[in-house]
């Protein structure tokens, strides 16, 4: 069975060893054509608390830590700036 990963941005960092990401997906509207962006939010475990708002991160799918944090912090790629 194939692990579950996504690439998103932190947009919340408040918690402890939990932070927030936002994916985007973004797809062809079936009938219309025009370019639709969903946005879906994760929380996700963020042992070390090395996360910031901002960065871009890869999120892998995991057993449930808690009522609604079933993802973990894989690989953090740095900042949004640079």
């Amino acid at each position: 069975m194939a692990v579950k990963e996504r690439v998103g941005v932190v947009v919340s960092d408040k918690m402890n060893k939990t932070v927030v990401v936002a994916v985007e997906n973004r797809s062809s509207h079936i009938k219309y054509g025009k370019t639709v962006v969903r946005t879906e939010r994760y929380k996700a475990h963020d042992e070390e608390n090395k996360c910031k708002t901002g960065d871009r991160v890869r999120i892998t799918e995991t057993r449930p830590l808690s009522k609604t944090k079933r993802w973990t912090v894989a690989e953090i790629f740095g900042t949004k700036d640079g």
